[in-house]
């Protein structure tokens, strides 16, 4: 071959090299809330934070809006205050923070993401996602579906019973993204935020794949109590009766902040940094992260960091990037065929049933094998319907959700051939 054809064979193997990046982890919180709702900070400010702790991407993701349009609030009267207005001014300067006053009433302009984007993204560094929080209800209890990537503001569906409000605001959700061609998933927030959502009508649902496995929220009960199972058990049931029950997808655990306050005081500790999830993508880019989530290459935490998840059609390997001084425990959490299906409901003081998660058999979610140290291997042993990991360090987190709380990570589940 001449020498000539040779060199450009060579540089087109570098071009296409270049052009294929290896998959790497990504950082980044997807349930955030600013001023443009009832979060207390400008979203600038919110998301300055993030990128400047080493965050990759981030959602803004506040109530039943969008920060599209242009939007006036009362300095005096809002979340944030005076307070959050000085640290404001001080960071961006008063050239870029609008002010007026209106019939007496000193206002501020909230920024819109496509003004505020452009001074924080940066490629392969720092992504902004628009999202919404659709806020909605069946009769008093609260229903909260994020919506990842939106290009257009969702009004939040009502329904005749809490699984037909939920279905009819995701099925909202998909409908946008068959129009624009645009990636976006919704996702199931809080479920026992109110003690709202059982993992009976969770179950149900049709093109729904994620979930809120760990919500840095101290008021949304991640842990359950001695009448409602924890979003951990809840995620075992759902796992379960889809794969085996009901021949519908697995749902997938997410861990976020629904950050509100971002100035420290006391009372006010819905914060920033206690939950994210790590995905890994060739880019930083929505496309390539939601494609990586939709596929499950991702895991969701609350301090622990993992170097590599990998899934075979035989086995789940993790390996923990570990910190001295500190250690790991691997739980491999699953249900095997034939497992006992017994359902119990959990019954009120006059007899009658509860609306909460039913009380299931142990057989399902079960602890299948527990590994300490920093490396861990669980290979199927052919009955198992799936299995997941969930990672806990011995270090409590340092600003918990609730009190005691430990590190921990979360891997998407190993489904088991048929």
């Amino acid at each position: 071959m001449r020498p000539v054809l040779l060199l450009a064979l060579f540089a087109l193997c570098l071009n296409t090299s270049a052009a294929e990046p290896e998959p790497r982890w990504w950082k980044g919180n997807l349930h955030t809330h600013s001023l443009w709702s009832d979060g207390d900070d400008y979203p600038e400010m919110i998301a300055a934070w993030y990128k400047e702790r080493g965050y990759h991407f981030l959602a803004l993701s506040d109530h039943n809006v969008l920060s599209d349009h242009e939007r006036w609030i009362p300095i005096a009267k809002n979340k944030g205050g005076e307070l959050a207005l000085s640290k404001y001014v001080a960071k961006y300067g008063e050239q870029w923070v609008e002010r007026r006053e209106v019939e007496g009433v000193a206002q501020v302009r909230l920024r819109m993401l496509s003004e505020f984007r452009t001074k924080l993204e940066e490629a392969g560094r720092f992504l902004m996602i628009q999202s919404e929080e659709i806020t909605a209800r069946y009769q008093s209890t609260p229903i909260h579906i994020n919506a990842t990537n939106i290009r257009e503001f969702i009004a939040p569906r009502t329904g005749n019973s809490m699984v037909e409000v939920m279905q009819n605001n995701i099925n909202a959700v998909k409908q946008q993204r068959e129009k624009t061609g645009v990636p976006m998933f919704p996702h199931i927030n809080h479920p026992n935020f109110g003690w709202a959502i059982t993992a009976e009508e969770l179950m149900q649902l049709e093109n729904e794949r994620f979930f809120e496995v760990y919500n840095g929220h101290p008021q949304v009960h991640n842990e359950g109590d001695e009448l409602h199972a924890s979003t951990d058990r809840i995620w075992d049931i759902i796992l379960t009766e889809r794969l085996a029950e009901l021949g519908k997808q697995p749902l997938f655990g997410l861990a976020v902040d629904d950050s509100h306050h971002y100035h420290n005081e006391p009372k006010k500790n819905s914060r920033s940094g206690r939950g994210w999830v790590m995905v890994r993508s060739a880019a930083l880019t929505p496309e390539a992260l939601i494609a990586a989530m939709e596929a499950g290459d991702f895991y969701a935490s609350s301090g622990v960091t993992l170097k590599n998840v990998s899934q075979t059609k035989g086995e789940l390997v993790i390996e923990i990037d570990g910190e001295r001084g500190v250690t790991y425990r691997t739980e491999f959490i699953g249900t095997r065929r034939g497992y006992d299906r017994t359902r119990t409901p959990i019954l009120a003081e006059n007899g009658m049933p509860l609306r909460v998660t039913q009380r299931y058999s142990k057989d399902i979610g079960t602890v299948l094998s527990s590994v300490d140290g920093t490396s861990a291997r669980y290979a199927l042993k052919g009955d198992e319907i799936y299995v997941r990991a969930r990672i806990t360090s011995s270090r409590q987190k340092a600003d918990p959700s609730s009190a005691g709380e430990f590190e921990q990570a979360w891997t998407q589940p190993l489904v088991a051939a048929k």
